[in-house]
């Protein structure tokens, strides 16, 4: 299956705050909000939602085709380190002037964040034709990311005009978007992946119901931090898979694009959407318990192992037998 992943390529500035926001935020004063933070340190990491997932598509065996706009600065490395990890980076746009975007995340001791993001060069994400790549190299599965709006539009529009299934990640972009610009990223979408907050947020300003959502996306994921996700079917069908057991949070930045990664090298795979929602939570926990979003690195044994620790021997073996999952991978299939 070819999965082209379309959004943001990004450097991150991870910052920690000894503290939690909430305690300087005075709800009746949000009007007014003037604040502060001291933070410990500063970790720069490669980033960006769509960088994040194909990444972790490539740790899991796949080679995905990232669909991105970049600045001059993407060749200073972040392109070796990417088609390093199995990703196919020919089809990234590449502006002469223009800085990669720059996501800057401060989190607290609760895990909560605060994110700033300069989208430089990713606003040049529009000019890019996936109806051109899609000629070239015909698109099994298309996810759309947060990226420049109008380039995710364009996406969107050109994956129903041409019949190519698509994912819907609309995200970090819900904050602000309006109820019609939503509806628009996600009807027809094969897949709608968000948060809990996020599909309230979906809900919300769409002015969608469930059963509303429902007759216009074909599977909606819905992940829950610490509790797992929810997979729900157009039919009404749900699965409920928990996160794996006993994991040490370090860092939540990335997790939850690397939980993307982990479905859909599974529905790729042919695995049932439980299963694929299970190597989600497997992948996601190797990126909690690491500093920065793509640090991790995945070995098939231990993948397999914790696979079988939560969800048992049998999750196990079918896993084993859809994906070639790390480095012993290659040596297994050699």
């Amino acid at each position: 299956m070819h999965l082209a992943i379309a959004g943001s390529v990004a450097t991150d500035h991870l910052q920690t705050f000894a503290g939690k926001f909430s305690d300087s935020l005075v709800p009746d004063q949000l009007d007014k909000l003037s604040v502060s933070f001291l933070v410990e340190d500063l970790d720069v990491r490669r980033g960006g939602c769509a960088a994040n997932i194909t990444f972790g598509l490539g740790s899991l065996g796949l080679h995905p085709t990232l669909v991105a706009a970049v600045g001059r600065d993407f060749d200073l490395g972040y392109r070796e380190w990417l088609q390093g990890a199995g990703v196919d980076c020919e089809s990234v746009l590449v502006h002469p002037t223009l800085h990669t975007a720059l996501c800057t995340i401060t989190t607290d001791e609760a895990h909560a964040q605060i994110v700033t993001f300069y989208p430089g060069a990713m606003a040049k994400a529009r000019e890019i034709d996936v109806a051109a790549l899609h000629a070239e190299n015909p698109i099994d599965l298309l996810l759309i990311g947060p990226d420049d709006p109008d380039g995710m539009l364009r996406h969107t529009r050109t994956a129903r005009e041409l019949g190519i299934p698509f994912a819907a990640d609309p995200s970090q972009q819900l904050a602000w978007a309006g109820g019609e610009l939503i509806r628009d990223l996600i009807d027809g979408a094969a897949y709608l992946f968000s948060n809990d907050y996020e599909a309230a947020l979906i809900a919300q300003k769409t002015g969608w119901s469930d059963a509303d959502i429902a007759e216009r996306v074909g599977v909606r994921v819905v992940t829950h931090g610490k509790d797992g996700c929810i997979v729900h079917e157009a039919d009404g069908t749900t699965h409920q898979v928990r996160a794996i057991d006993g994991v040490t949070a370090v860092d939540p930045t990335g997790v939850g694009d690397s939980f993307r990664a982990g479905f859909m090298a599974g529905v790729a795979a042919g695995l049932p959407l439980d299963r694929a929602a299970q190597v989600g939570c497997t992948i996601a926990a190797s990126v909690v318990e690491t500093i920065g979003t793509q640090e991790y690195v995945l070995e098939r044994s231990a993948f397999l192992d914790r696979v079988a620790s939560t969800y048992g021997d049998e999750a196990r073996e079918e896993i084993a037998a859809a994906l070639s999952i790390g480095h012993e991978a290659t040596v297994e299939s050699g």
